[in-house]
């Protein structure tokens, strides 16, 4: 596919997606989310490609759904609008899903505004690293929705229950200093840097087991989900098939070289 609403390079194994309308603070339009989509779906197959980072173009990072979009819906038939919001909403959940089970570390640079399902993509990824021009908001309340990205499954794991509950109904702007302070976002950095850094860490995050990287961050995306029973259940099964990956047996073997040579 050709993209015209994202930038989409990969350089030594770590994939760098921009979100490209500056114009119009980078929010998701229906055809942007199509693009978006099938990088990610590209980049989650890729075995060469060893992480993701995702960061906007412009002086934000996205500013959530694109209001264009919703003035279609409000205007289509009555009877359609229901069913249109369902498959919208299928769309939506599915790029969400995809950013969050990625087999590989995904890295959200936030340069600027991240609001609404800006914000919620954010939460998707693994981590966040911001500037200090970027800024979060939880603004789905000020349009009369309810956050659909994500964005009442990640925040409370991110910041606690009470803390999100605020953030969701008052829909105010958190600013980078605050976001770190929350737990909201894991590092801060220079703007003249963001994107360099983001992909120093995401290098640093894949250079050990694709195997076994894929498998664990499957598991502990459901950990809390899950009993301890649940966990280990799955975590010997995942173990099983790390017992048989290429990069353990060369790890091993390199081990017992290392320690035969000292002998």
């Amino acid at each position: 596919m050709d993209y015209e609403l994202i930038e989409f390079n990969v350089e030594q194994a770590i994939a760098t997606l921009t979100l490209n309308r500056p114009d119009k603070r980078n929010a998701m339009s229906d055809t942007m989310r199509t693009e978006f989509i099938d990088a990610l779906e590209s980049i989650t197959a890729d075995k060469a490609i060893k992480a993701l980072v995702l960061t906007g173009a412009g002086k934000g990072f996205c500013a959530g759904g694109d209001i264009s979009g919703m003035q279609k819906r409000m205007n289509a038939d009555a009877g359609e609008v229901g069913f249109n919001g369902w498959h919208r909403q299928q769309r939506v959940h599915y790029t969400q899903s995809l950013l969050h089970t990625c087999p590989k570390p995904v890295i959200a640079a936030v340069n600027g505004a991240a609001s609404g399902l800006g914000a919620d993509t954010a939460l998707a990824c693994d981590f966040i690293i911001a500037s200090e021009w970027a800024s979060f908001a939880w603004s789905y309340i000020n349009r009369g929705i309810i956050p659909d990205g994500g964005g009442m499954y990640f925040l409370p794991r991110r910041v606690g229950l009470s803390k999100a509950k605020q953030l969701i109904f008052t829909g105010r702007q958190v600013d980078v200093d605050e976001a770190l302070s929350l737990g909201i976002v894991d590092r801060k950095t220079s703007s003249q840097t963001l994107l360099a850094d983001a992909q120093a860490w995401a290098a640093e995050l894949s250079q050990a087991s694709s195997t076994a990287l894929a498998l664990t961050k499957t598991i502990i995306n459901q950990s809390f989900e899950m009993s301890s029973h649940d966990v280990f259940a799955q975590g010997s099964q995942a173990q099983g098939i790390c017992y048989t990956s290429s990069e353990h047996r060369a790890s091993v073997e390199a081990f017992l070289a290392k320690t035969a040579s000292k002998e």
